[in-house]
């Protein structure tokens, strides 16, 4: 029996939970994968594969075969683009992991034009804010926002991310506007949850420091912190592709400008050990075209 078909027809059984919905996806009998399957089981000496209430999901044994043969498998197909001289078509399926908040205001948007330029492209978009390991998760490009510490990824620089320490002008006129970083301890400040303590980071005297504020209320989302924001709950800190619009119309105000270090960018990034595929670069190209070399959003 073909070998490689049969591992074709594990992965997708395990990946669709059951063998009709993988032989659909397949375009093949439901008797012939589960066929290969059993072939597989009986090479291996070993159960891969077992029923629950509804839905087939791998042994102890079946989910550490699945996933290297998922990887062999992903390998295969990014040798198989090389080999057909796919450096100057992107299709195939592209895997994209971008942070939560940025990619719902910014990437998502952007995402029609870029599909309609690849028409052979499959993206399939994930979109978290905890770390994602790019090779472990089959990743093929992220998004990244920060400072990049992690050498097995090569990053192109898209952008540079600007922020800003904001509040409306209800606030301000309400509770005086800080001109020093040490003003904020009289200050109501709105902190984002699972970044640290509520702790900001100013350029003061030629050397980063950072000052700790009032947090009177904290959330987990940027949105959700401009919103509260926006209705004069405190002050902020922010980068602009949050607020850009708010400061430009004025429903926000900047403030301590001189003092917020800007020495944050955007990336896209993709695994040292891969092969730089069309799809791949195309994605990169895009990025760059839409948000570089000055964001949209600063505008």
């Amino acid at each position: 029996m073909d070998q490689l078909a049969a591992l074709n027809a594990f992965v997708a059984t395990v990946e669709s939970g059951g063998f009709s919905q993988a032989a659909r996806r397949l375009g093949v009998s439901k008797s012939l994968l589960s066929r290969q399957v059993a072939h597989l089981e009986a090479e291996l000496g070993v159960r891969l594969l077992q029923r629950t209430t509804r839905r087939l999901s791998p042994t102890e044994a079946g989910e550490l075969y699945f996933q290297r043969a998922q990887r062999i498998l992903l390998d295969l197909e990014e040798a198989a683009s090389e080999v057909g001289q796919l450096q100057t078509a992107p299709r195939g399926k592209l895997r994209v992991s971008a942070p939560m908040s940025f990619g719902v205001l910014h990437l998502t948007p952007a995402l029609p034009s870029f599909l309609a330029a690849c028409p052979e492209l499959e993206l399939e978009l994930s979109l978290s804010d905890r770390f994602v390991d790019l090779i472990e998760e089959g990743v093929d490009v992220a998004v990244r926002i920060g400072r990049l510490s992690d050498s097995s990824l090569i990053a192109r620089h898209v952008a540079p991310i600007r922020r800003a320490v904001c509040a409306s002008p209800a606030y301000l006129a309400r509770c005086g506007t800080p001109t020093v970083p040490n003003d904020l301890g009289a200050h109501a400040c709105l902190s984002h949850i699972g970044m640290g303590p509520a702790e900001w980071r100013f350029a003061i005297g030629g050397k980063l420091e950072t000052v700790r504020v009032q947090s009177r209320l904290s959330a987990g989302n940027g949105e959700a912190l401009r919103i509260l924001a926006l209705a004069g709950l405190g002050l902020v800190y922010l980068p602009t592709f949050f607020v850009g619009d708010d400061l430009r119309s004025g429903a926000l105000v900047s403030v301590l400008e001189d003092y917020v270090p800007q020495d944050s960018a955007l990336y896209g990034v993709y695994p040292h050990s891969r092969h730089l595929s069309a799809k791949v670069r195309a994605f990169l190209d895009f990025l760059g075209k839409t948000f570089g070399p000055e964001p949209p959003w600063d505008g």
